[in-house]
């Protein structure tokens, strides 16, 4: 078993907050041009899920938390006024009640190559007629023709985040002096693979990511398990990596990835943020994906975040959008949908671009 069918056998396996502590979703899957994805299928009543699955939470409630990066008080407010002003407004599109094609519930899921997308969504509204349909993870570097295909097909292209990206694969990009630096660092660094973790290494990496992405960041975030990551890996859907400490043997770090196509993805990144900066933990395990998309030949996709360390490493910033299809669940929704692109093109777009995270 293989792909979409073991991702959907694991969440048959296994109850949903048991592998992602802040979600509940059902998992089947749809053949879309001889590709089988993960579909997720989502109610608009479920309040507090995590944003992977309700747009209402990534739109809003993830928004507000973003604005912790403007430095000007005045702007912070701002920027929160309006975004709590448009709340009622994003939960008028109806998308938290929507059916998410290749979902593979991460923060990034690498999108498929889509040439009938009117196949795809009469296929979905005749299966799930009264829920919105949902593909994220879109970009025009990476996914141009899908993105075409799927505007032909009647679907909103809403501008999400802003996401930063490593392209190898024509030529590697040139190394600039911070990587260097890294690959120095590196040389008296103990990598593991997966396949070297002891069964005490998986909640340690449940704990090293929960130190970065859940604490440092925002428990917004998935809220990932050892069970959902050993899981993963061991059904081949993940790898992960691991720095061990040259003492003690423990984890300190730790990083997972995801690949689709010719899209690598790092959607698990952790480490012991109470050790020395001057260790650089996090430098580490994201030179190491670096390399292998290098070796490999991929399009990176380094998620957003971080927007100025990425860059002083060769990544280029690319808007990244969420494609939604509503025409067949009335005007009002649709009215909606079109008046939240507008507000997202308008000045959630220049803001991201401004702040550059």
């Amino acid at each position: 078993m293989k792909g979409a069918d073991a991702f959907a056998d694991l969440f048959s396996a296994h109850a949903t907050s048991a592998l992602v502590a802040n979600l509940r979703t059902r998992v089947e899957v749809v053949e879309v041009e001889g590709q089988r994805l993960p579909l997720t299928v989502n109610d608009a009543d479920e309040v507090g899920n995590c944003y992977i699955c309700r747009p209402s939470a990534a739109f809003v409630d993830y928004a507000l938390e973003e604005t912790r990066h403007l430095t000007s008080d005045r702007g912070r407010a701002a920027m929160q006024g309006l975004i709590r002003a448009t709340a009622p407004m994003v939960r008028a599109t109806g998308l938290d009640h929507q059916v998410q094609v290749n979902n593979w519930l991460l923060s990034t899921n690498p999108a498929p190559v889509l040439r009938d997308a009117a196949a795809l969504r009469d296929g979905l509204v005749a299966r799930f007629p009264g829920r919105a349909i949902v593909l994220r993870s879109l970009n025009h570097v990476a996914d141009a023709a899908t993105m075409e295909a799927l505007a032909q097909a009647g679907f909103a292209l809403l501008p999400t985040r802003q996401v930063w990206v490593y392209d190898c694969r024509a030529d590697v990009p040139p190394w600039k002096r911070e990587r260097r630096r890294d690959e120095k660092l590196a040389k008296r660094s103990l990598f593991v693979s997966d396949c070297q973790f002891r069964d005490t290494d998986w909640a340690r990496a449940e704990v090293l990511y929960g130190m970065l992405y859940l604490r440092k960041y925002t428990f917004l975030n998935p809220q990932y398990t050892a069970l959902f990551l050993r899981e993963m890996v061991g059904r081949g859907l993940l790898r992960m990596r691991g720095l061990r400490d040259p003492g003690t043997g423990e984890l300190v770090a730790v990083s997972g990835l995801f690949r689709q196509g010719q899209t690598l993805t790092q959607p698990i990144v952790g480490y012991d943020v109470t050790r020395p900066q001057a260790e650089g933990l996090y430098r580490l395990m994201m030179l190491a994906a670096q390399r292998d998309a290098e070796e490999a030949g991929l399009f990176y996709n380094v998620s957003a975040g971080a927007g100025a360390f990425k860059r002083l490493r060769g990544a280029v910033p690319v808007v990244e959008y969420a494609a939604c299809y509503v025409r067949h669940l009335g005007f009002g929704r649709r009215a909606m949908v079109g008046a939240v692109g507008q507000v997202l093109r308008r000045v959630g777009v220049p803001l991201l671009e401004r702040m550059g995270l």
